[in-house]
């Protein structure tokens, strides 16, 4: 007998169009990778349209939510900061829809995975805060925007013990991971950090009070270190488990 794969809704990042583009519509899109690590981890992925009024609906077909990242940040006006540095760039739809998919993830306690930005907005649903733009709030901090391919690793992560991150990757105590993002969580609010950078960054977050609710600051997908596949490995496997 076949067992059926869980079902995996992603998010999708959203384009404009243009005379000089994919399309002069507007048009969805998503780097492949995030779909071969699912599939390859034994999940059935799904793209989830940006219809936030929908989500509620969508959840009860899917067994697990991933909210990708992408070239675009979470409005500080969510995390109750009056002020908007200038490196900041909004997608209000995609944003509003994220939010909507993860609120009814979590009520729901559907197995959720937040990457890059999409950690970012899981630490904000928490009630977390953001760093605006990491260079002027952290003049020491690495090259979080990192000058090498995305498919390398530009630094590694500690890896708090005891946490469901450090279980997943079997206490390995230390990640190589690649970098992109000039934002970064300040504070996790309720989620507690599994992860963090050389420089004190937060790059990791969970909350222990949902099966299975985890963020990574880094992307996985590339599958650079070993511990890439465990959490997609994991993440399927919770999706894959009835309560």
């Amino acid at each position: 007998m076949t067992l059926r794969r869980p079902v995996i809704g992603i998010t999708l990042d959203h384009e404009p169009g243009g005379a000089d583009r994919y399309s002069r519509f507007p048009w969805y899109a998503l780097r492949e990778n995030y779909m071969t690590a699912v599939s390859t981890a034994g999940g059935l992925p799904v793209a989830l349209p940006l219809f936030p009024q929908l989500a509620a609906e969508y959840l009860p077909h899917i067994d697990g939510l991933l909210i990708t990242g992408g070239a675009f940040d979470i409005d500080p006006a969510l995390y109750g900061d009056a002020d908007r540095h200038e490196s900041v760039t909004l997608r209000p739809r995609r944003t509003q829809t994220e939010a909507a998919y993860l609120s009814a993830a979590l009520q729901k306690n559907t197995p959720v995975l937040g990457i890059c930005g999409g950690m970012q907005l899981l630490a904000v649903a928490l009630g977390g805060t953001l760093i605006q733009h990491i260079p002027d709030s952290v003049p020491d901090a690495l090259p979080h925007e990192q000058p090498n391919p995305r498919d390398e690793a530009s630094h590694s992560v500690s890896i708090t013990p005891h946490t469901l991150l450090s279980r997943i990757t079997e206490g390995c105590g230390q990640m190589g991971v690649n970098s992109s993002h000039h934002q970064a969580v300040l504070s996790s609010g309720r989620a507690m950090v599994n992860a963090v950078a050389e420089d004190g960054i937060i790059e990791g977050i969970e909350d222990p009070t949902h099966r299975f609710c985890l963020g990574v600051q880094w992307h996985p997908e590339f599958g650079i270190d070993a511990g890439d596949r465990k959490i997609f490995n994991a993440f399927i496997q919770a999706a894959g488990e009835t309560e």
